[in-house]
């Protein structure tokens, strides 16, 4: 059935936009809504509006400034995600303040949006990412409006570019926001304040957890020497199958002696963990939906699911075939991702998962020290090793035979996997509440505020 809507020549934005897409009814309705309350275009708030710079990185390095990047602008909050440094003696830039608002300017994750809370505050940006800094409304209740789904709508609205959508301060200047009263800007801001601490306090438990695995095993600050020159026996070559110089780094097998040298002894991998196939044919569902994880939907910091895809089974592309249970650890098997590692938890069992995973099934260790183990030096370096080929290079799933691990008491794993229990529940709670903020601003808008504040009160005590 068609969907359409007539529009006066009056109506047009300015003349500015013509195209229908812009006029939808859905659209239309939402910006009708907004209307009855006070409210601003954004372009009548923003005190200034800037890009980045593209400027020469390292790895995040907490003694440098931090260069936030398209990946680390997320719903409300920034990320870690694979976050760099810049050298501050080196590089000139502007430094981000407390309330700023990020967004992506173009490519993937057009229009998302962060605020720079005091923990993201005295770092810098990349010319990828534009920031706004706002008058009339409180910065934090903004970016809470803007992920929400009204202000996501907006946004979907007012892109523009069709081979490649982009933010510019033309369109995004065409959003509109509600004023609201200064007891939802200050509880939108405590919300987002908490959940920024609790993040923190998530990846304090996951690193705390790391530290005692690592100390354990008297890998703590362990560097191996990656040697620019070194030999290898031609008998080794023969055993390994391999003449690639990689493969014979001395770094590797520091790794190793280490692990063989634990005093409670060491095992090899696939002892303790089922390596489950990818056997699952989502077409054979195909009007069913499936939540569905790729390797940009991991939280690496910590080891968790940060996202789904949503896709019918006769949508899913040929490597969605791994069905995930709760308590398995995948495990990214391409160079290049590696540290992509998460354990599935209640929430995303059941989920399908890339071919592009290992899929770890704890039978006689725990599922948190695995987890661990995967996303230490421990695996990785091993990992890294095995890694074959040229176009896509990738973990073999036979070398997986090779790969040791250590045979930890259970009193140590259980130290380990109450720390990484804490850390997820934490990091569980803090996005909780910002969901929750986000539906007291669009309880606000379709009920009244009362209604919101009552929801928010109610929500933080459960």
């Amino acid at each position: 059935m068609a969907v359409f809507s007539i529009i006066k020549l009056s109506e047009l934005e300015g003349a500015k936009r013509i195209d229908a897409e812009y006029y939808k009814p859905e659209y239309l309705q939402i910006d009708r809504g907004i209307k009855k309350f006070e409210n601003y275009l954004l372009n009548q708030i923003i005190i200034s509006f800037s890009s980045g710079k593209n400027l020469p990185q390292a790895p995040h390095d907490i003694k440098q400034v931090a260069y936030i990047r398209t990946q680390n602008v997320r719903s409300i909050l920034i990320s870690k995600e694979g976050l760099t440094s810049i050298d501050p003696f080196v590089n000139k830039f502007d430094l981000l303040e407390e309330g700023d608002i990020l967004f992506v300017r173009v490519g993937e994750g057009v229009g998302n949006s962060s605020i720079v809370t005091p923990h993201w505050a005295n770092n810098t940006f990349s010319d990828n990412v534009i920031r706004l800094k706002i008058k009339e409304i409180n910065s934090y209740f903004v970016v809470v409006y803007l992920n929400s789904n009204v202000g996501f709508k907006y946004l979907e609205r007012v892109k523009k570019g069709s081979a490649r959508s982009l933010i510019s301060k033309e369109n995004i200047g065409l959003v509109r926001i509600y004023k609201p009263s200064e007891d939802i800007e200050l509880a939108c801001k405590k919300i987002v304040i908490e959940a920024q601490n609790l993040y923190v306090e998530s990846e304090n438990f996951y690193s705390q957890a790391e530290t005692l695995l690592l100390e354990e095993l008297e890998l703590k600050d362990f560097k191996p020497k990656y040697e620019k020159t070194y030999t290898a026996k031609l008998s080794s070559t023969f055993s390994a199958h391999r003449i690639d110089a990689e493969y014979f780094q001395p770094a590797y097998e520091e790794v190793s002696k280490k692990i063989k040298d634990y005093p409670n002894g060491f095992s090899r991998l696939l002892k303790h963990v089922e390596n489950v196939n990818p056997n699952f044919d989502p077409t054979k569902y195909p009007e069913q939906t499936f939540s569905y994880v790729e390797l940009a939907d991991i939280d690496f910091s910590i080891g968790v699911i940060h996202s789904v895809n949503e896709l019918k089974g006769k949508e899913a592309p040929s490597r969605a075939r791994r069905m995930l249970k709760e308590g398995d650890v995948i495990v990214s098997s391409v160079e290049g991702s590696l540290e992509k590692v998460a354990l599935v938890d209640k929430e995303y069992d059941g989920c399908l998962a890339s071919t592009g995973f290992f899929q770890f099934r704890p039978l006689d260790i725990l599922p948190e020290t695995l987890l661990v183990l995967s996303k230490t030096i421990v695996l990785q370096s091993q990992l890294k090793k095995k890694c074959s080929g040229t176009i896509l290079t990738a973990v073999p799933k036979e070398s997986l035979r090779d790969i040791i691990i250590p045979m930890f008491p259970l009193s140590t794993q259980q130290k380990i996997a109450s720390l990484v229990q804490r850390s997820h529940e934490t990091r569980r709670k803090a996005k909780e509440l910002l969901e929750v903020a986000k539906k007291a601003v669009e309880i606000a808008i379709e009920n009244n505020e009362k209604e919101a504040l009552d929801y928010i009160s109610k929500a933080k005590e459960k």
